[in-house]
């Protein structure tokens, strides 16, 4: 598997900026690539207070096991007094997120305020 294959791989680092972390996450978020990914997301929800936003611009897909792995994260951000928001305008994801009931569930917003013109920062 190469480095950055983004089958099995879903993001490549992190940034923090004001104390807000920010996952851009690409590819496909599903059966294969959630166990990496929820290693990733559990390290970075573990402090008290975590501040989390996941970029989902360049996400093509995403199953059960991703919007599960998404409303775990959300739990644990919650749980430690922290958040988590995501980032999409991708009108296939809001409606999935819709049609599962999660709409209300977390901040969706279409681009992180700090991204100059809406552009991804994957």
């Amino acid at each position: 598997m190469a480095a950055d294959d983004t089958r099995f791989t879903p993001f490549r680092s992190h940034r923090t900026s004001g104390g807000t972390t920010v996952l851009p996450l690409r590819g496909e978020i599903d059966i294969l690539t959630v166990p990496a990914l929820s290693a990733q997301l559990d390290t970075l929800t573990a402090d008290h207070s975590p501040d989390l936003v996941l970029d989902l611009r360049t996400v093509s897909f995403i199953d059960c096991a991703g919007l599960g792995l998404l409303c775990r994260a959300r739990n644990r951000a919650r749980a430690r007094h922290g958040r988590l928001r995501l980032v999409t305008d991708s009108t296939w994801l809001l409606r999935l997120l819709r049609c599962t009931g999660l709409t209300d569930s977390f901040d969706i917003r279409p681009r992180w305020p700090e991204d100059p013109a809406g552009t991804s920062t994957a």
